[in-house]
């Protein structure tokens, strides 16, 4: 965490050196490999690729990746115990074929992926998903703000500053709310 600021701080440059942090952890949010998903959105995944065909576990992980846009890249070492785990609970079957175990689902899987709630489980348009995408909108806002102060006139700023106060009173009445 030491190295996570500019050396020569905040003061140096004004606004630049602000700039140059939420650049960082910026391009440190963006280079992580996926996002971790809710409690049971993998299980419920893992399910509902397997009632389409049966897969091995990267074709699960390659498959999850590409319907959430490259938000969502669970790992081997998330998927292959979660397929086991249903295995053992008696949602999926493994056959081995050319060295590698496919899954697919038995009747008791397909029963529960009929139940289960899948939804919100792809986001058709590839936006990144649910909790995972709020660190990302606040990084782009606090940019934008970086931005506005950096080369904005005195009359921007003070409308940006306004702005950003009735955005943080909106937030906290989302929580208000029932």
């Amino acid at each position: 965490m030491r190295d996570s600021f500019p050396a020569g701080g905040f003061m140096g440059n004004g606004f630049d050196g602000m700039w140059q942090a939420m650049e960082d952890f910026r391009s440190r949010f963006e280079k992580r490999s996926g996002t971790r998903a809710g409690r049971g959105e993998l299980r419920t995944a893992i399910l509902t690729l397997l009632a389409e065909r049966p897969m091995h576990g990267y074709q699960i992980i390659r498959e999850i990746e590409e319907r959430s846009g490259g938000s969502w890249k669970p790992s081997a070492g998330s998927v292959y115990p979660t397929l086991q785990l249903l295995a053992d609970e008696g949602f999926v079957s493994a056959e081995e074929s050319n060295g590698r175990k496919i899954y697919s689902l038995t009747e008791a899987g397909r029963e529960d992926v009929e139940q289960a709630e899948t939804s919100g489980l792809w986001n058709s348009q590839g936006e990144t998903r649910g909790v995972a995408s709020l660190p990302k909108a606040g990084i782009d806002l606090a940019q934008a703000a970086a931005q506005v102060g950096r080369t904005g006139t005195p009359k921007q700023v003070q409308d940006a500053v306004t702005v950003l106060e009735e955005a943080r009173r909106r937030i906290y009445a989302i929580l208000a709310q029932d």
